[in-house]
């Protein structure tokens, strides 16, 4: 039987074979140890960081040749990357640069037919990985699912797959011209409030954890902030439901215990009025790197990308 291998770009590159919707046996890591605190360079590894984007993909290719030593035995392979994800091509990855424009669905197609492997390779965004992953894991590939990932950016993902960017975390809540600490330059996105990057350009003398913990005592500054922040995420969430309809959202990612969720739905009540979209659920749940690279596996099985 063909085998089938997920791969995830997050810290470091996760790789893992994937039997029946499970990982079968350890994740391999590049780089194999963290070098960086988690919030350096938008959380990810230095190394990571210094790395053209064709040794990452002889990276990847190494990694599948570990776990698959009979490289013509694996008949799928999918890569989950931060960015703009479009037909095998990185079109943009504002936290890693060198993956701008790097065709890596060809790159890594190549370098494993040099070592005999004619797998169909499938690129896509990290978070859609993530959303595919739940999916699986949860026996819901019949269900929509979407997912939030917070950390130095924001990620959207939604499974099952359908065309576009889906850029999420640059949706628009906010039209105050002074909301500018999106990393894209756009005014007013939900990652220019809620990322971690976006966080410390807008308060300077403060650190984010510093920002949730003084709110937490009273600082009046930060709990403003804190009420921003999650009346961003809720009208992010809330313009979601009001386009694909209700559902079940999941919140996950380095940074999700500044989340509270019971604020969250209360500013989600506030703007979901129509009865016919009342009907979503959210749940949030710590962030697991093999979810989203049986994601990727998935991916790779149920979708042409």
């Amino acid at each position: 039987m063909a085998k089938t291998v997920g791969v995830v770009m997050t810290s470091r590159i996760a790789a893992g074979l994937i039997e029946e919707g499970k990982v079968v046996g350890d994740l391999l890591y590049f780089p194999a140890e963290s070098t960086s605190p988690s919030h350096h360079e938008g959380g990810f590894d230095q190394e990571l960081i210094e790395t053209p984007s064709d040794a990452i993909a002889a990276a990847i290719c190494d990694m599948i040749c570990r776990l698959v030593p009979d490289t013509a035995s694996v008949g799928s392979v999918g890569i989950a990357l931060p960015g703009i994800v479009r037909e095998g091509v990185v079109e943009d990855s504002p936290n890693l640069q060198q993956m701008k424009g790097a065709r890596i669905r060809s790159m890594i197609e190549e370098l494993l037919a040099a070592r005999g492997c004619k797998a169909t390779v499938t690129v896509m965004n990290d978070a859609d990985a993530e959303a595919a992953g739940l999916a699986a894991t949860r026996g819901q590939l019949d269900k929509l699912t979407r997912v939030w990932t917070i950390g130095n950016g924001i990620g959207f993902g939604r499974f099952p797959y359908t065309g576009g960017p889906w850029e999420g975390g640059h949706t628009v809540v906010s039209l105050d011209p002074k909301e500018n600490y999106c990393a894209c330059g756009g005014k007013g996105h939900l990652e220019g409030i809620t990322g971690h990057r976006a966080m410390r350009l807008r308060f300077l003398d403060m650190e984010p954890d510093e920002i949730f913990a003084a709110a937490r005592k009273g600082d009046k500054r930060c709990r403003d902030f804190v009420e921003l922040w999650h009346r961003a995420l809720a009208a992010a969430t809330a313009t979601q439901i009001h386009l694909e309809g209700p559902g079940r959202f999941y919140f996950t990612g380095r940074d999700i215990q500044r989340l509270d969720l019971p604020l969250l739905k209360e500013y989600l009540w506030e703007s979901v009025k129509m009865s016919p979209f009342q009907s979503y659920t959210v749940e949030v749940y710590p962030p697991d790197p093999t979810i989203s690279v049986i994601g990727a596996g998935t991916v790779a099985l149920h979708t042409t990308l």
